[in-house]
């Protein structure tokens, strides 16, 4: 183990460790994680119910999981982010500040579009609005990403970490469960199922609000006067040779590492049985016999406070244990949690069932993502790379949602509930295999002096 400076090594006090939470480059990354959160849920649950009261067959729903393959492919483009400026925003904000105003705005415009379709006349145009609104997402995604892991120091790096990560379930849950109870109290109202759901979808829209004013007050970071350095000491180079250099130098720097296929395998699989058993859970919920209200309520409610302690409760176990040992923590306690789903599936209309579930789900959730996210950001070491590395490995994780879950809909007519969760908690055995397997390797212990910062 590194030695630490004596600086580094005096145990901050309570006050100390809480007051980095109130820091304007911690608050700033928060309202972005918020941002983040916000459009990815509107591609799961409210679409599965709006589908589901369109009376679109299970397997058809299933199948739109697929709108989540620009979470997948996103690396594609993320060298463009890193490589070029956005005309007009950037000089005026900046590098990174203005790709987050573009693609904020780009989202309004996009979850409008959506709100206005008509799934039981056209699918196709509804799913086309929806790819549209993952696409400005994981855009979204990229850019944030790369914000947050450039702009905070060493020592708020954590707080951030936590912070944004609690935003972003915060986020999700508030267009996901305030979706589904906006829409149940308009429909309780007289309005048709059509109107609300518009509405619904224009009221999400109306909060991306939030981000943009997060985009205007953070300050670049200081990362982006490096880059731009370093771009002006080379020889001028066309936009395309510059996005060019920038793709093949970031995937020369992390190929050139050691175990580097097994470490992209163990990020595909670390969260594959916690986003299959999310594929149809809203489906899931509303089979069982449960109302939009009760699943917004619960959601809304214990839910929400549930992920908020899980995600500081992952950062703290994130910085007590190495990261290793803090993997296999989250991962044993998300893959556990799914179980209760199945119980659910026995038990049937059972509020308090339900209750548990969600809760349970949401708080062991939360862990696992705030780890994962922490050993993620440690895997990205250059600035000029930042955006590109980092969208590979949460694109490669987000294949459990989408490409692994395009057949969901067919393993649970097959199976039932009850054994298809069973199924979804089976799924991460081969990640903690690989687990085991790279911690062998050293693997973990490369990353310890990025961490102990």
């Amino acid at each position: 183990m590194s030695t630490v400076p004596p600086s580094e090594s005096v145990r901050p006090s309570v006050m100390e460790a809480f007051a980095v939470y109130l820091k304007p480059r911690v608050l700033v990354v928060l309202l972005l994680g918020f941002s983040g959160g916000l459009p990815f849920a509107l591609t799961l649950s409210p679409l599965q119910a709006w589908l589901t009261e369109s009376n679109v067959d299970i397997r058809t729903i299933g199948l739109f999981a697929a709108i989540g393959i620009p979470y997948v492919v996103k690396f594609l483009w993320a060298p463009l982010v890193d490589a070029l400026d956005v005309p007009i925003l950037s000089p005026l904000l900046g590098r990174r500040r203005g790709w987050l105003l573009l693609t904020q705005l780009a989202l309004m415009a996009t979850i409008l579009f959506m709100a206005l379709c008509r799934p039981e006349l056209s699918l196709v145009v509804f799913g086309i609005a929806a790819l549209l609104v993952a696409t400005a997402s994981a855009t979204q995604d990229i850019v944030i990403d790369a914000f947050r892991v450039e702009s905070l120091p060493r020592n708020e790096q954590a707080a951030g970490m936590a912070s944004y990560v609690a935003a972003y379930r915060v986020g999700a849950l508030v267009s996901g469960a305030g979706t589904l109870a906006l829409v149940g109290g308009l429909k309780n109202f007289g309005f048709s199922t059509q109107t609300a759901w518009t509405a619904g979808y224009a009221a999400m829209a109306a909060l991306v609000s939030i981000g943009i004013g997060a985009t205007l007050l953070a300050a670049e970071p200081a990362a982006s006067a490096v880059a731009a350095a370093k771009r002006s000491a080379g020889a001028p180079e066309s936009s395309f040779r510059r996005v060019l250099a920038t793709s093949i130098g970031a995937f020369a720097d992390f190929f050139s590492r050691d175990s580097a296929i097994a470490v992209l395998l163990f990020v595909v699989l670390f969260k594959l049985a916690d986003a299959l058993a999310s594929t149809l859970s809203t489906k899931f919920i509303l089979d069982m016999g449960f109302s939009l209200i009760e699943l917004a309520a619960i959601y809304k409610g214990v839910g929400f406070f549930a992920t908020l302690t899980g995600g500081f409760a992952g950062g703290f176990v994130a910085r007590v244990y190495p990261i290793g040992r803090s993997l296999l923590i989250g991962g044993i306690l998300q893959t556990v949690t799914i179980l209760a789903f199945s119980w659910q599936a026995v038990v049937g209309r059972d509020l308090a069932t339900l209750t548990f579930a969600i809760a349970i789900e949401s708080f062991t959730g939360a862990i696992g993502t705030v780890i994962f996210v922490a050993y993620l950001s440690a895997l990205c070491k250059s600035p000029l790379h930042t955006a590109t590395q980092y969208a590979l490995l949460t694109a490669l994780a987000a294949l459990g949602r989408t490409v692994f879950a395009l057949g969901a809909g067919y393993v649970v007519v097959a199976t039932g509930w009850a054994w298809y969760f069973v199924i979804c908690a089976a799924a991460a055995i081969p990640s903690f295999v690989l687990l085991a397997y790279l911690q062998r390797r050293g693997h973990f212990a490369t990353l310890g002096e990025k961490r102990a910062a």
